[in-house]
């Protein structure tokens, strides 16, 4: 049984493998991932949002990040949840994806 902690952060990292396909940076550091809970028995809750309800991605971007941490070891389930609330704005943005885009 994987530690809660150690979970999390290997979900992170592995979300942070996933990039917008219109920008280029990880869906992490665009902001796009509001929650990321760790319930019993190790199965993971993703709560994230689009750029807009109208993004291409609006598919497969959830379906991958559904199937990206199915890959690691000793995850049980996932649940990938699409929230529009609060919206997604820059704002949500790491410093990095900012400077990345020139929003710095």
């Amino acid at each position: 049984m994987m530690n809660e902690e150690v979970l999390k952060e290997k979900v992170i990292e592995k979300i942070k493998e996933i990039f917008d396909p219109e920008i280029p940076v990880n869906i992490w550091d665009l902001g796009l991932i509001y929650e990321v809970n760790v319930l019993p028995i190790n199965n993971v809750q993703v709560v994230m949002t689009l750029t807009a309800p109208s993004c291409p991605a609006a598919q497969s971007l959830p379906h991958e990040v559904d199937q990206k941490i199915r890959t690691i070891e000793g995850v049980n389930d996932v649940y990938v949840e699409i929230t529009w609330t609060p919206a997604w704005t820059k704002d949500r943005m790491s410093e990095v994806a900012k400077l990345e885009l020139g929003f710095l």
